[in-house]
């Protein structure tokens, strides 16, 4: 068996026995989750090596849980398994910080080897799926891709919801309420997306996320 340790994401309970089953044998599986929430956490609690997860998930998706762990952990490795293959999707899990993308068609050596791959430093991709990555950083997208907004994009997925609430006009202490967040959290997060949009105060950034359609 690798000595690879391994945590995993996906919001499908069968899915998730599946692969445990199948991965169990070369690297050691050190938790699994099915939502974000959950598995930041967890995460954290485990360091592992790796984590494969799945993109699509409630609460955020693949990309809330790679940028939250990421704010602690930055050594922890992702790799995405995911039965989408859309440009858009695999370039923003690459963009919050994921190493490679897999579909679910891969067979089980192969998910073992990408893993593996993943944990030496290696980025991986299923065929094709490169070639967006290359587009996206060249500024080239492919045909159909939506466009990403470099501002945006600077912002984290917590950032992003924050900066919603504020801008739709709930307070600090509302927006922790319905974040599950602390208003000190809440007063984080805004000075750090003030800081990155270069905006000086709420109405200014209510005015920047309306031009946005964000509201």
């Amino acid at each position: 068996m690798s000595g690879v340790r391994v945590y995993l994401v996906d919001d499908h309970r069968l899915f998730r026995a599946g692969v445990v089953a199948e991965l169990g044998r070369h690297v050691e599986i050190v938790g699994d989750a099915g939502d974000v929430d959950e598995a930041i956490g967890a995460i954290r609690a485990a360091k592992p090596d790796v984590v494969l997860l799945d993109v699509h998930m409630p609460g955020g998706g693949g990309r809330a849980v790679i940028e939250a762990v990421h704010e602690t952990h930055p050594q922890i490795r992702f790799l995405a398994l995911s039965v989408s293959d859309a440009a858009q999707d695999v370039i923003s899990v690459i963009r919050a910080g994921a190493r490679g993308y897999v579909t679910k068609t891969i067979g089980p050596e192969e998910l073992v080897s990408a893993i593996e791959r993943v944990h030496q430093g290696d980025a991986v991709f299923s065929p094709r799926l490169a070639g967006f990555v290359l587009d996206a950083f060249a500024g080239e997208l492919p045909a159909g891709a939506a466009r990403t907004d470099p501002e945006l994009d600077q912002l984290t997925s917590r950032e992003k919801e924050v900066l919603r609430h504020i801008a739709r006009g709930y307070t600090y202490r509302e927006v922790a309420g319905r974040l599950h967040i602390s208003v000190k959290t809440v007063e984080t997060h805004v000075s750090a997306v003030l800081r990155k949009l270069q905006l000086s105060n709420r109405h200014e950034l209510t005015a920047w996320a309306a031009g946005r359609d964000l509201l």
